[in-house]
């Protein structure tokens, strides 16, 4: 005797509301109210569904673009020590408002100077033995890619390299 499977979808006894799904989607991360609303549109609820819903977590501090924003900023400053223009470009991104990204980028302590050099100086010990012209344009390629400008990514790979600046 063989069992055979039909071809039909799994569908929920019961699917979730959209209320649910958003609480969902919070328990894996904390999320932007623009992020949540885009992934339950794309889920199909009914745009004053989603707004209902928005409102609700709003109301009681799960949707809170400033919180999210200050927990990005923390993780992307302190954890992957970015620059402030990676950083502000995640958060506009997210859907952050540019007044609140503005306020929390702000907000931070330390400077992109500081945050280049400290880590100029942790990556410049893997390169020793490379050529110092490489080494430069590895390191200061590295920083422009975790958000500092390109004067600021430049002078502290010079710095953390001891490499003599042709514009001093």
């Amino acid at each position: 005797m063989t069992t055979t499977r039909t071809s039909r979808s799994r569908e929920p006894k019961v699917p979730k509301s959209c209320h649910e799904r958003a609480l969902g989607l919070l328990a894996v991360r904390s999320r932007s109210r623009r992020e949540l609303e885009t992934r339950l549109r794309a889920a199909g609820f009914a745009p004053e569904e989603i707004d209902d819903a928005l409102v609700r977590l709003e109301r009681v501090g799960l949707v809170d673009d400033a919180d999210f924003a200050r927990q990005v900023a923390e993780h992307r400053f302190g954890v992957r020590r970015e620059g402030s223009r990676a950083v502000t470009g995640e958060l506009l991104r997210k859907g952050v408002s540019p007044a609140i990204v503005a306020e929390v980028v702000a907000a931070q302590g330390g400077s992109d100077e500081e945050r280049a050099r400290a880590l100029a100086a942790s990556r410049a010990t893997r390169m020793q033995g490379v050529d110092p012209v490489k080494a430069f344009g590895r390191l200061s390629s590295f920083l422009m890619r975790r958000g500092y400008g390109p004067d600021v990514a430049r002078r502290a790979a010079r710095r953390a390299l001891d490499v003599a600046s042709e514009e001093d």
